[in-house]
């Protein structure tokens, strides 16, 4: 089988609640023969529940009626995505039309490709060339790389030993697509769980490209069902084009602004059409407004979207399935998330406790009303999980993260009113912000939090010096985790330090020494939790303790 070459247009969109796609859409189209040369047909894909509405043309997308009526038609969806194709061998036809679809495990996937796949682009030998039936049998063996083709001439990926799924069309985008179900096929028996189906991808993206690194063009996306979307970019250009073939994303949260589509003279304020709980991912083969700020894939990034958020770390994508967001099938048994080889539960655990001292009713972030805080912040917020537990209590939630590449993470995620690139020791003071928060030279809060970020400090002295300072004009509470040491032996107030550098370089902290800093400081102890397991350190447990002291002004 040969398998055509062809260079295309994408679009995603991922939603933290049911949106129509029009205005994206709308500018999209435009590049199926319009303001773009990919006049070779077009497709859509939009999840809605647990099936999927498709429409594929083979009309350029700018004058299809088709397009049109897609483009008007206010159906809101969680998960969609659409392709525009520009065929550079090989027929112009239906079969050859992305989106591609297949069931299995009882979900609905979808699959569309921008690039070129050497591994899965075949040219027929010519039999009286030695070298090229040479060529043929390493192609189709693998050597070592993957598993022998099948008997359609189709490269196997992973385990894979039989093949299921096979291309109607001639494209090297659907015989990827139907490899690599191929391939979680062999590989599951049980439905993997969100962090486990994101390393699996990962790996078969590896052996996609391993030895074929400069030839390959590989970005895509797939859909697993109403709620994640995979989306991964290995760009380049094709020999002797200056078309740069990548994929770039933003994230539209509150508070919205006005866009600005770039291949036509249209624009929304999205502040008029969206709410305080929408969150949408935009992903597409290039920008599609002028006035945003889009964010290249780095080449060779893998990032699963869910709820209108990107997550690019197995343990992210392991606290998005402990929410009940993961894959849904009633076809086969449901995985169980390993409880130590993706084990990040500060920030739950962290909610927990506060709301136990504070005698709230932890509703698990489904209650927006639930406003017990004025003013609150995250130090050292990272990437943004934190945030996401106590953002429906908070009015103003202020985020504070020391990497810049972390904090434009947290940024992206929406929820965050505010966020400082600065240390958390320092970025509480009034010559760093400016806000009308201000009281004596100091941002006043009533809420202090910090999920992983004691361990990184030695001597806590100056950051319970700065937090109390922060809450002294209301009061408040300061709530965070500790890695706790545990040879009591020495766990007493005549040691010389009440912290160690461990092996693992981050520092662990002795009880007596916090709580004796509490109360030199002012803080009443609200809550201490039981030694627990706050992450794994090379297959081992590292227990910490969960810490809230309340401040009461006078």
């Amino acid at each position: 089988m040969e398998f055509v070459l062809v260079l295309r247009r994408l679009l995603g969109m991922n939603c933290a609640t049911p949106t129509d796609f029009n205005f994206s859409f709308r500018g999209f189209k435009c590049r199926g023969g319009d303001t773009d040369v990919h006049s070779h047909g077009w497709g859509i894909a939009i999840y809605e529940g647990r099936g999927v509405r498709t429409f594929h043309d083979p009309l350029p997308c700018a004058v299809s009626p088709l397009a049109e009526m897609v483009s008007s038609y206010p159906i809101k969806t969680l998960n969609m995505m659409a392709h525009i194709r520009y065929a550079t061998q090989g027929s112009v036809s239906l079969e050859n039309v992305h989106p591609f679809q297949r069931e299995m495990w009882g979900i609905q996937w979808t699959f569309a490709h921008n690039g070129e796949v050497p591994m899965f682009t075949r040219k027929s030998p010519n039999p009286n060339d030695p070298q090229d039936e040479e060529q043929a049998t390493l192609d189709h063996c693998g050597s070592g790389l993957h598993s022998c083709s099948g008997h359609d001439g189709m490269p196997m990926l992973g385990r894979c030993s039989e093949a299921v799924f096979h291309p109607v069309g001639d494209t090297d985008s659907e015989a990827v697509f139907c490899a690599m179900l191929n391939a979680l096929r062999a590989e599951f028996t049980t439905l993997p769980t969100l962090p486990v189906l994101y390393e699996a991808i990962q790996r078969l993206c590896c052996e996609i490209i391993r030895g074929k690194e400069t030839e390959t063009i590989f970005n895509f996306l797939l859909g697993c069902g109403q709620f994640t979307m995979f989306a991964f970019s290995w760009p380049g250009s094709r020999p002797g084009s200056l078309v740069w073939n990548g994929l770039h994303y933003l994230v539209r949260y509150p508070p919205f602004s006005k866009a600005k589509l770039k291949d036509m003279d249209y624009a929304v304020d999205f502040n008029d059409t969206n709410g305080d709980d929408d969150r949408v991912a935009i992903i597409a083969t290039k920008p599609l407004t002028t006035n945003e700020n889009w964010k290249e894939f780095k080449r060779g990034q893998l990032l699963m979207f869910d709820y209108g958020l990107p997550y690019s770390r197995p343990y992210e994508c392991a606290a998005i399935e402990r929410c009940g967001r993961g894959l849904s099938s009633r076809a086969i048994p449901r995985g169980e998330i390993c409880p130590y080889k993706y084990q990040y539960n500060i920030p739950k655990l962290l909610r927990k406790a506060v709301f136990k001292a504070l005698g709230k009713e932890d509703d698990d972030g489904s209650n927006s009303n639930n406003i017990w805080s004025e003013r609150a912040v995250d130090l050292g917020c990272g990437s943004g999980l934190s945030g996401l537990q106590f953002r429906s209590c908070v009015r103003h939630l202020t985020g504070v993260e020391l990497s810049g590449e972390m904090a434009e993470e947290a940024r992206e995620r929406g929820c965050y009113n505010r966020i400082v690139v600065g240390d958390a020791e320092c970025v509480l003071h009034k010559e760093n912000i400016s806000d009308d928060s201000c009281f004596d030279d100091v941002i006043w809060y009533d809420f202090v939090f910090a999920c992983d970020l004691i361990p990184y400090i030695g001597d806590l002295r100056p950051i319970f010096n700065t937090v109390q300072r922060s809450l002294e004009y209301k009061g408040g509470t300061f709530a965070f985790s500790a890695e706790i040491l545990t040879d009591l032996s020495s766990d007493t107030k005549d040691d010389e330090d009440g912290f160690v550098m461990q092996r693992c370089a981050r520092f662990g902290h002795k009880q007596w020494y916090i709580t004796s800093l509490a109360e030199e400081f002012g803080f009443l102890t609200l809550n201490t939790t039981e030694s627990t397991v706050l992450r794994q350190h090379d297959g081992r447990d590292v227990l910490g303790t969960i810490f809230v002291f309340g401040l009461n002004v006078s």
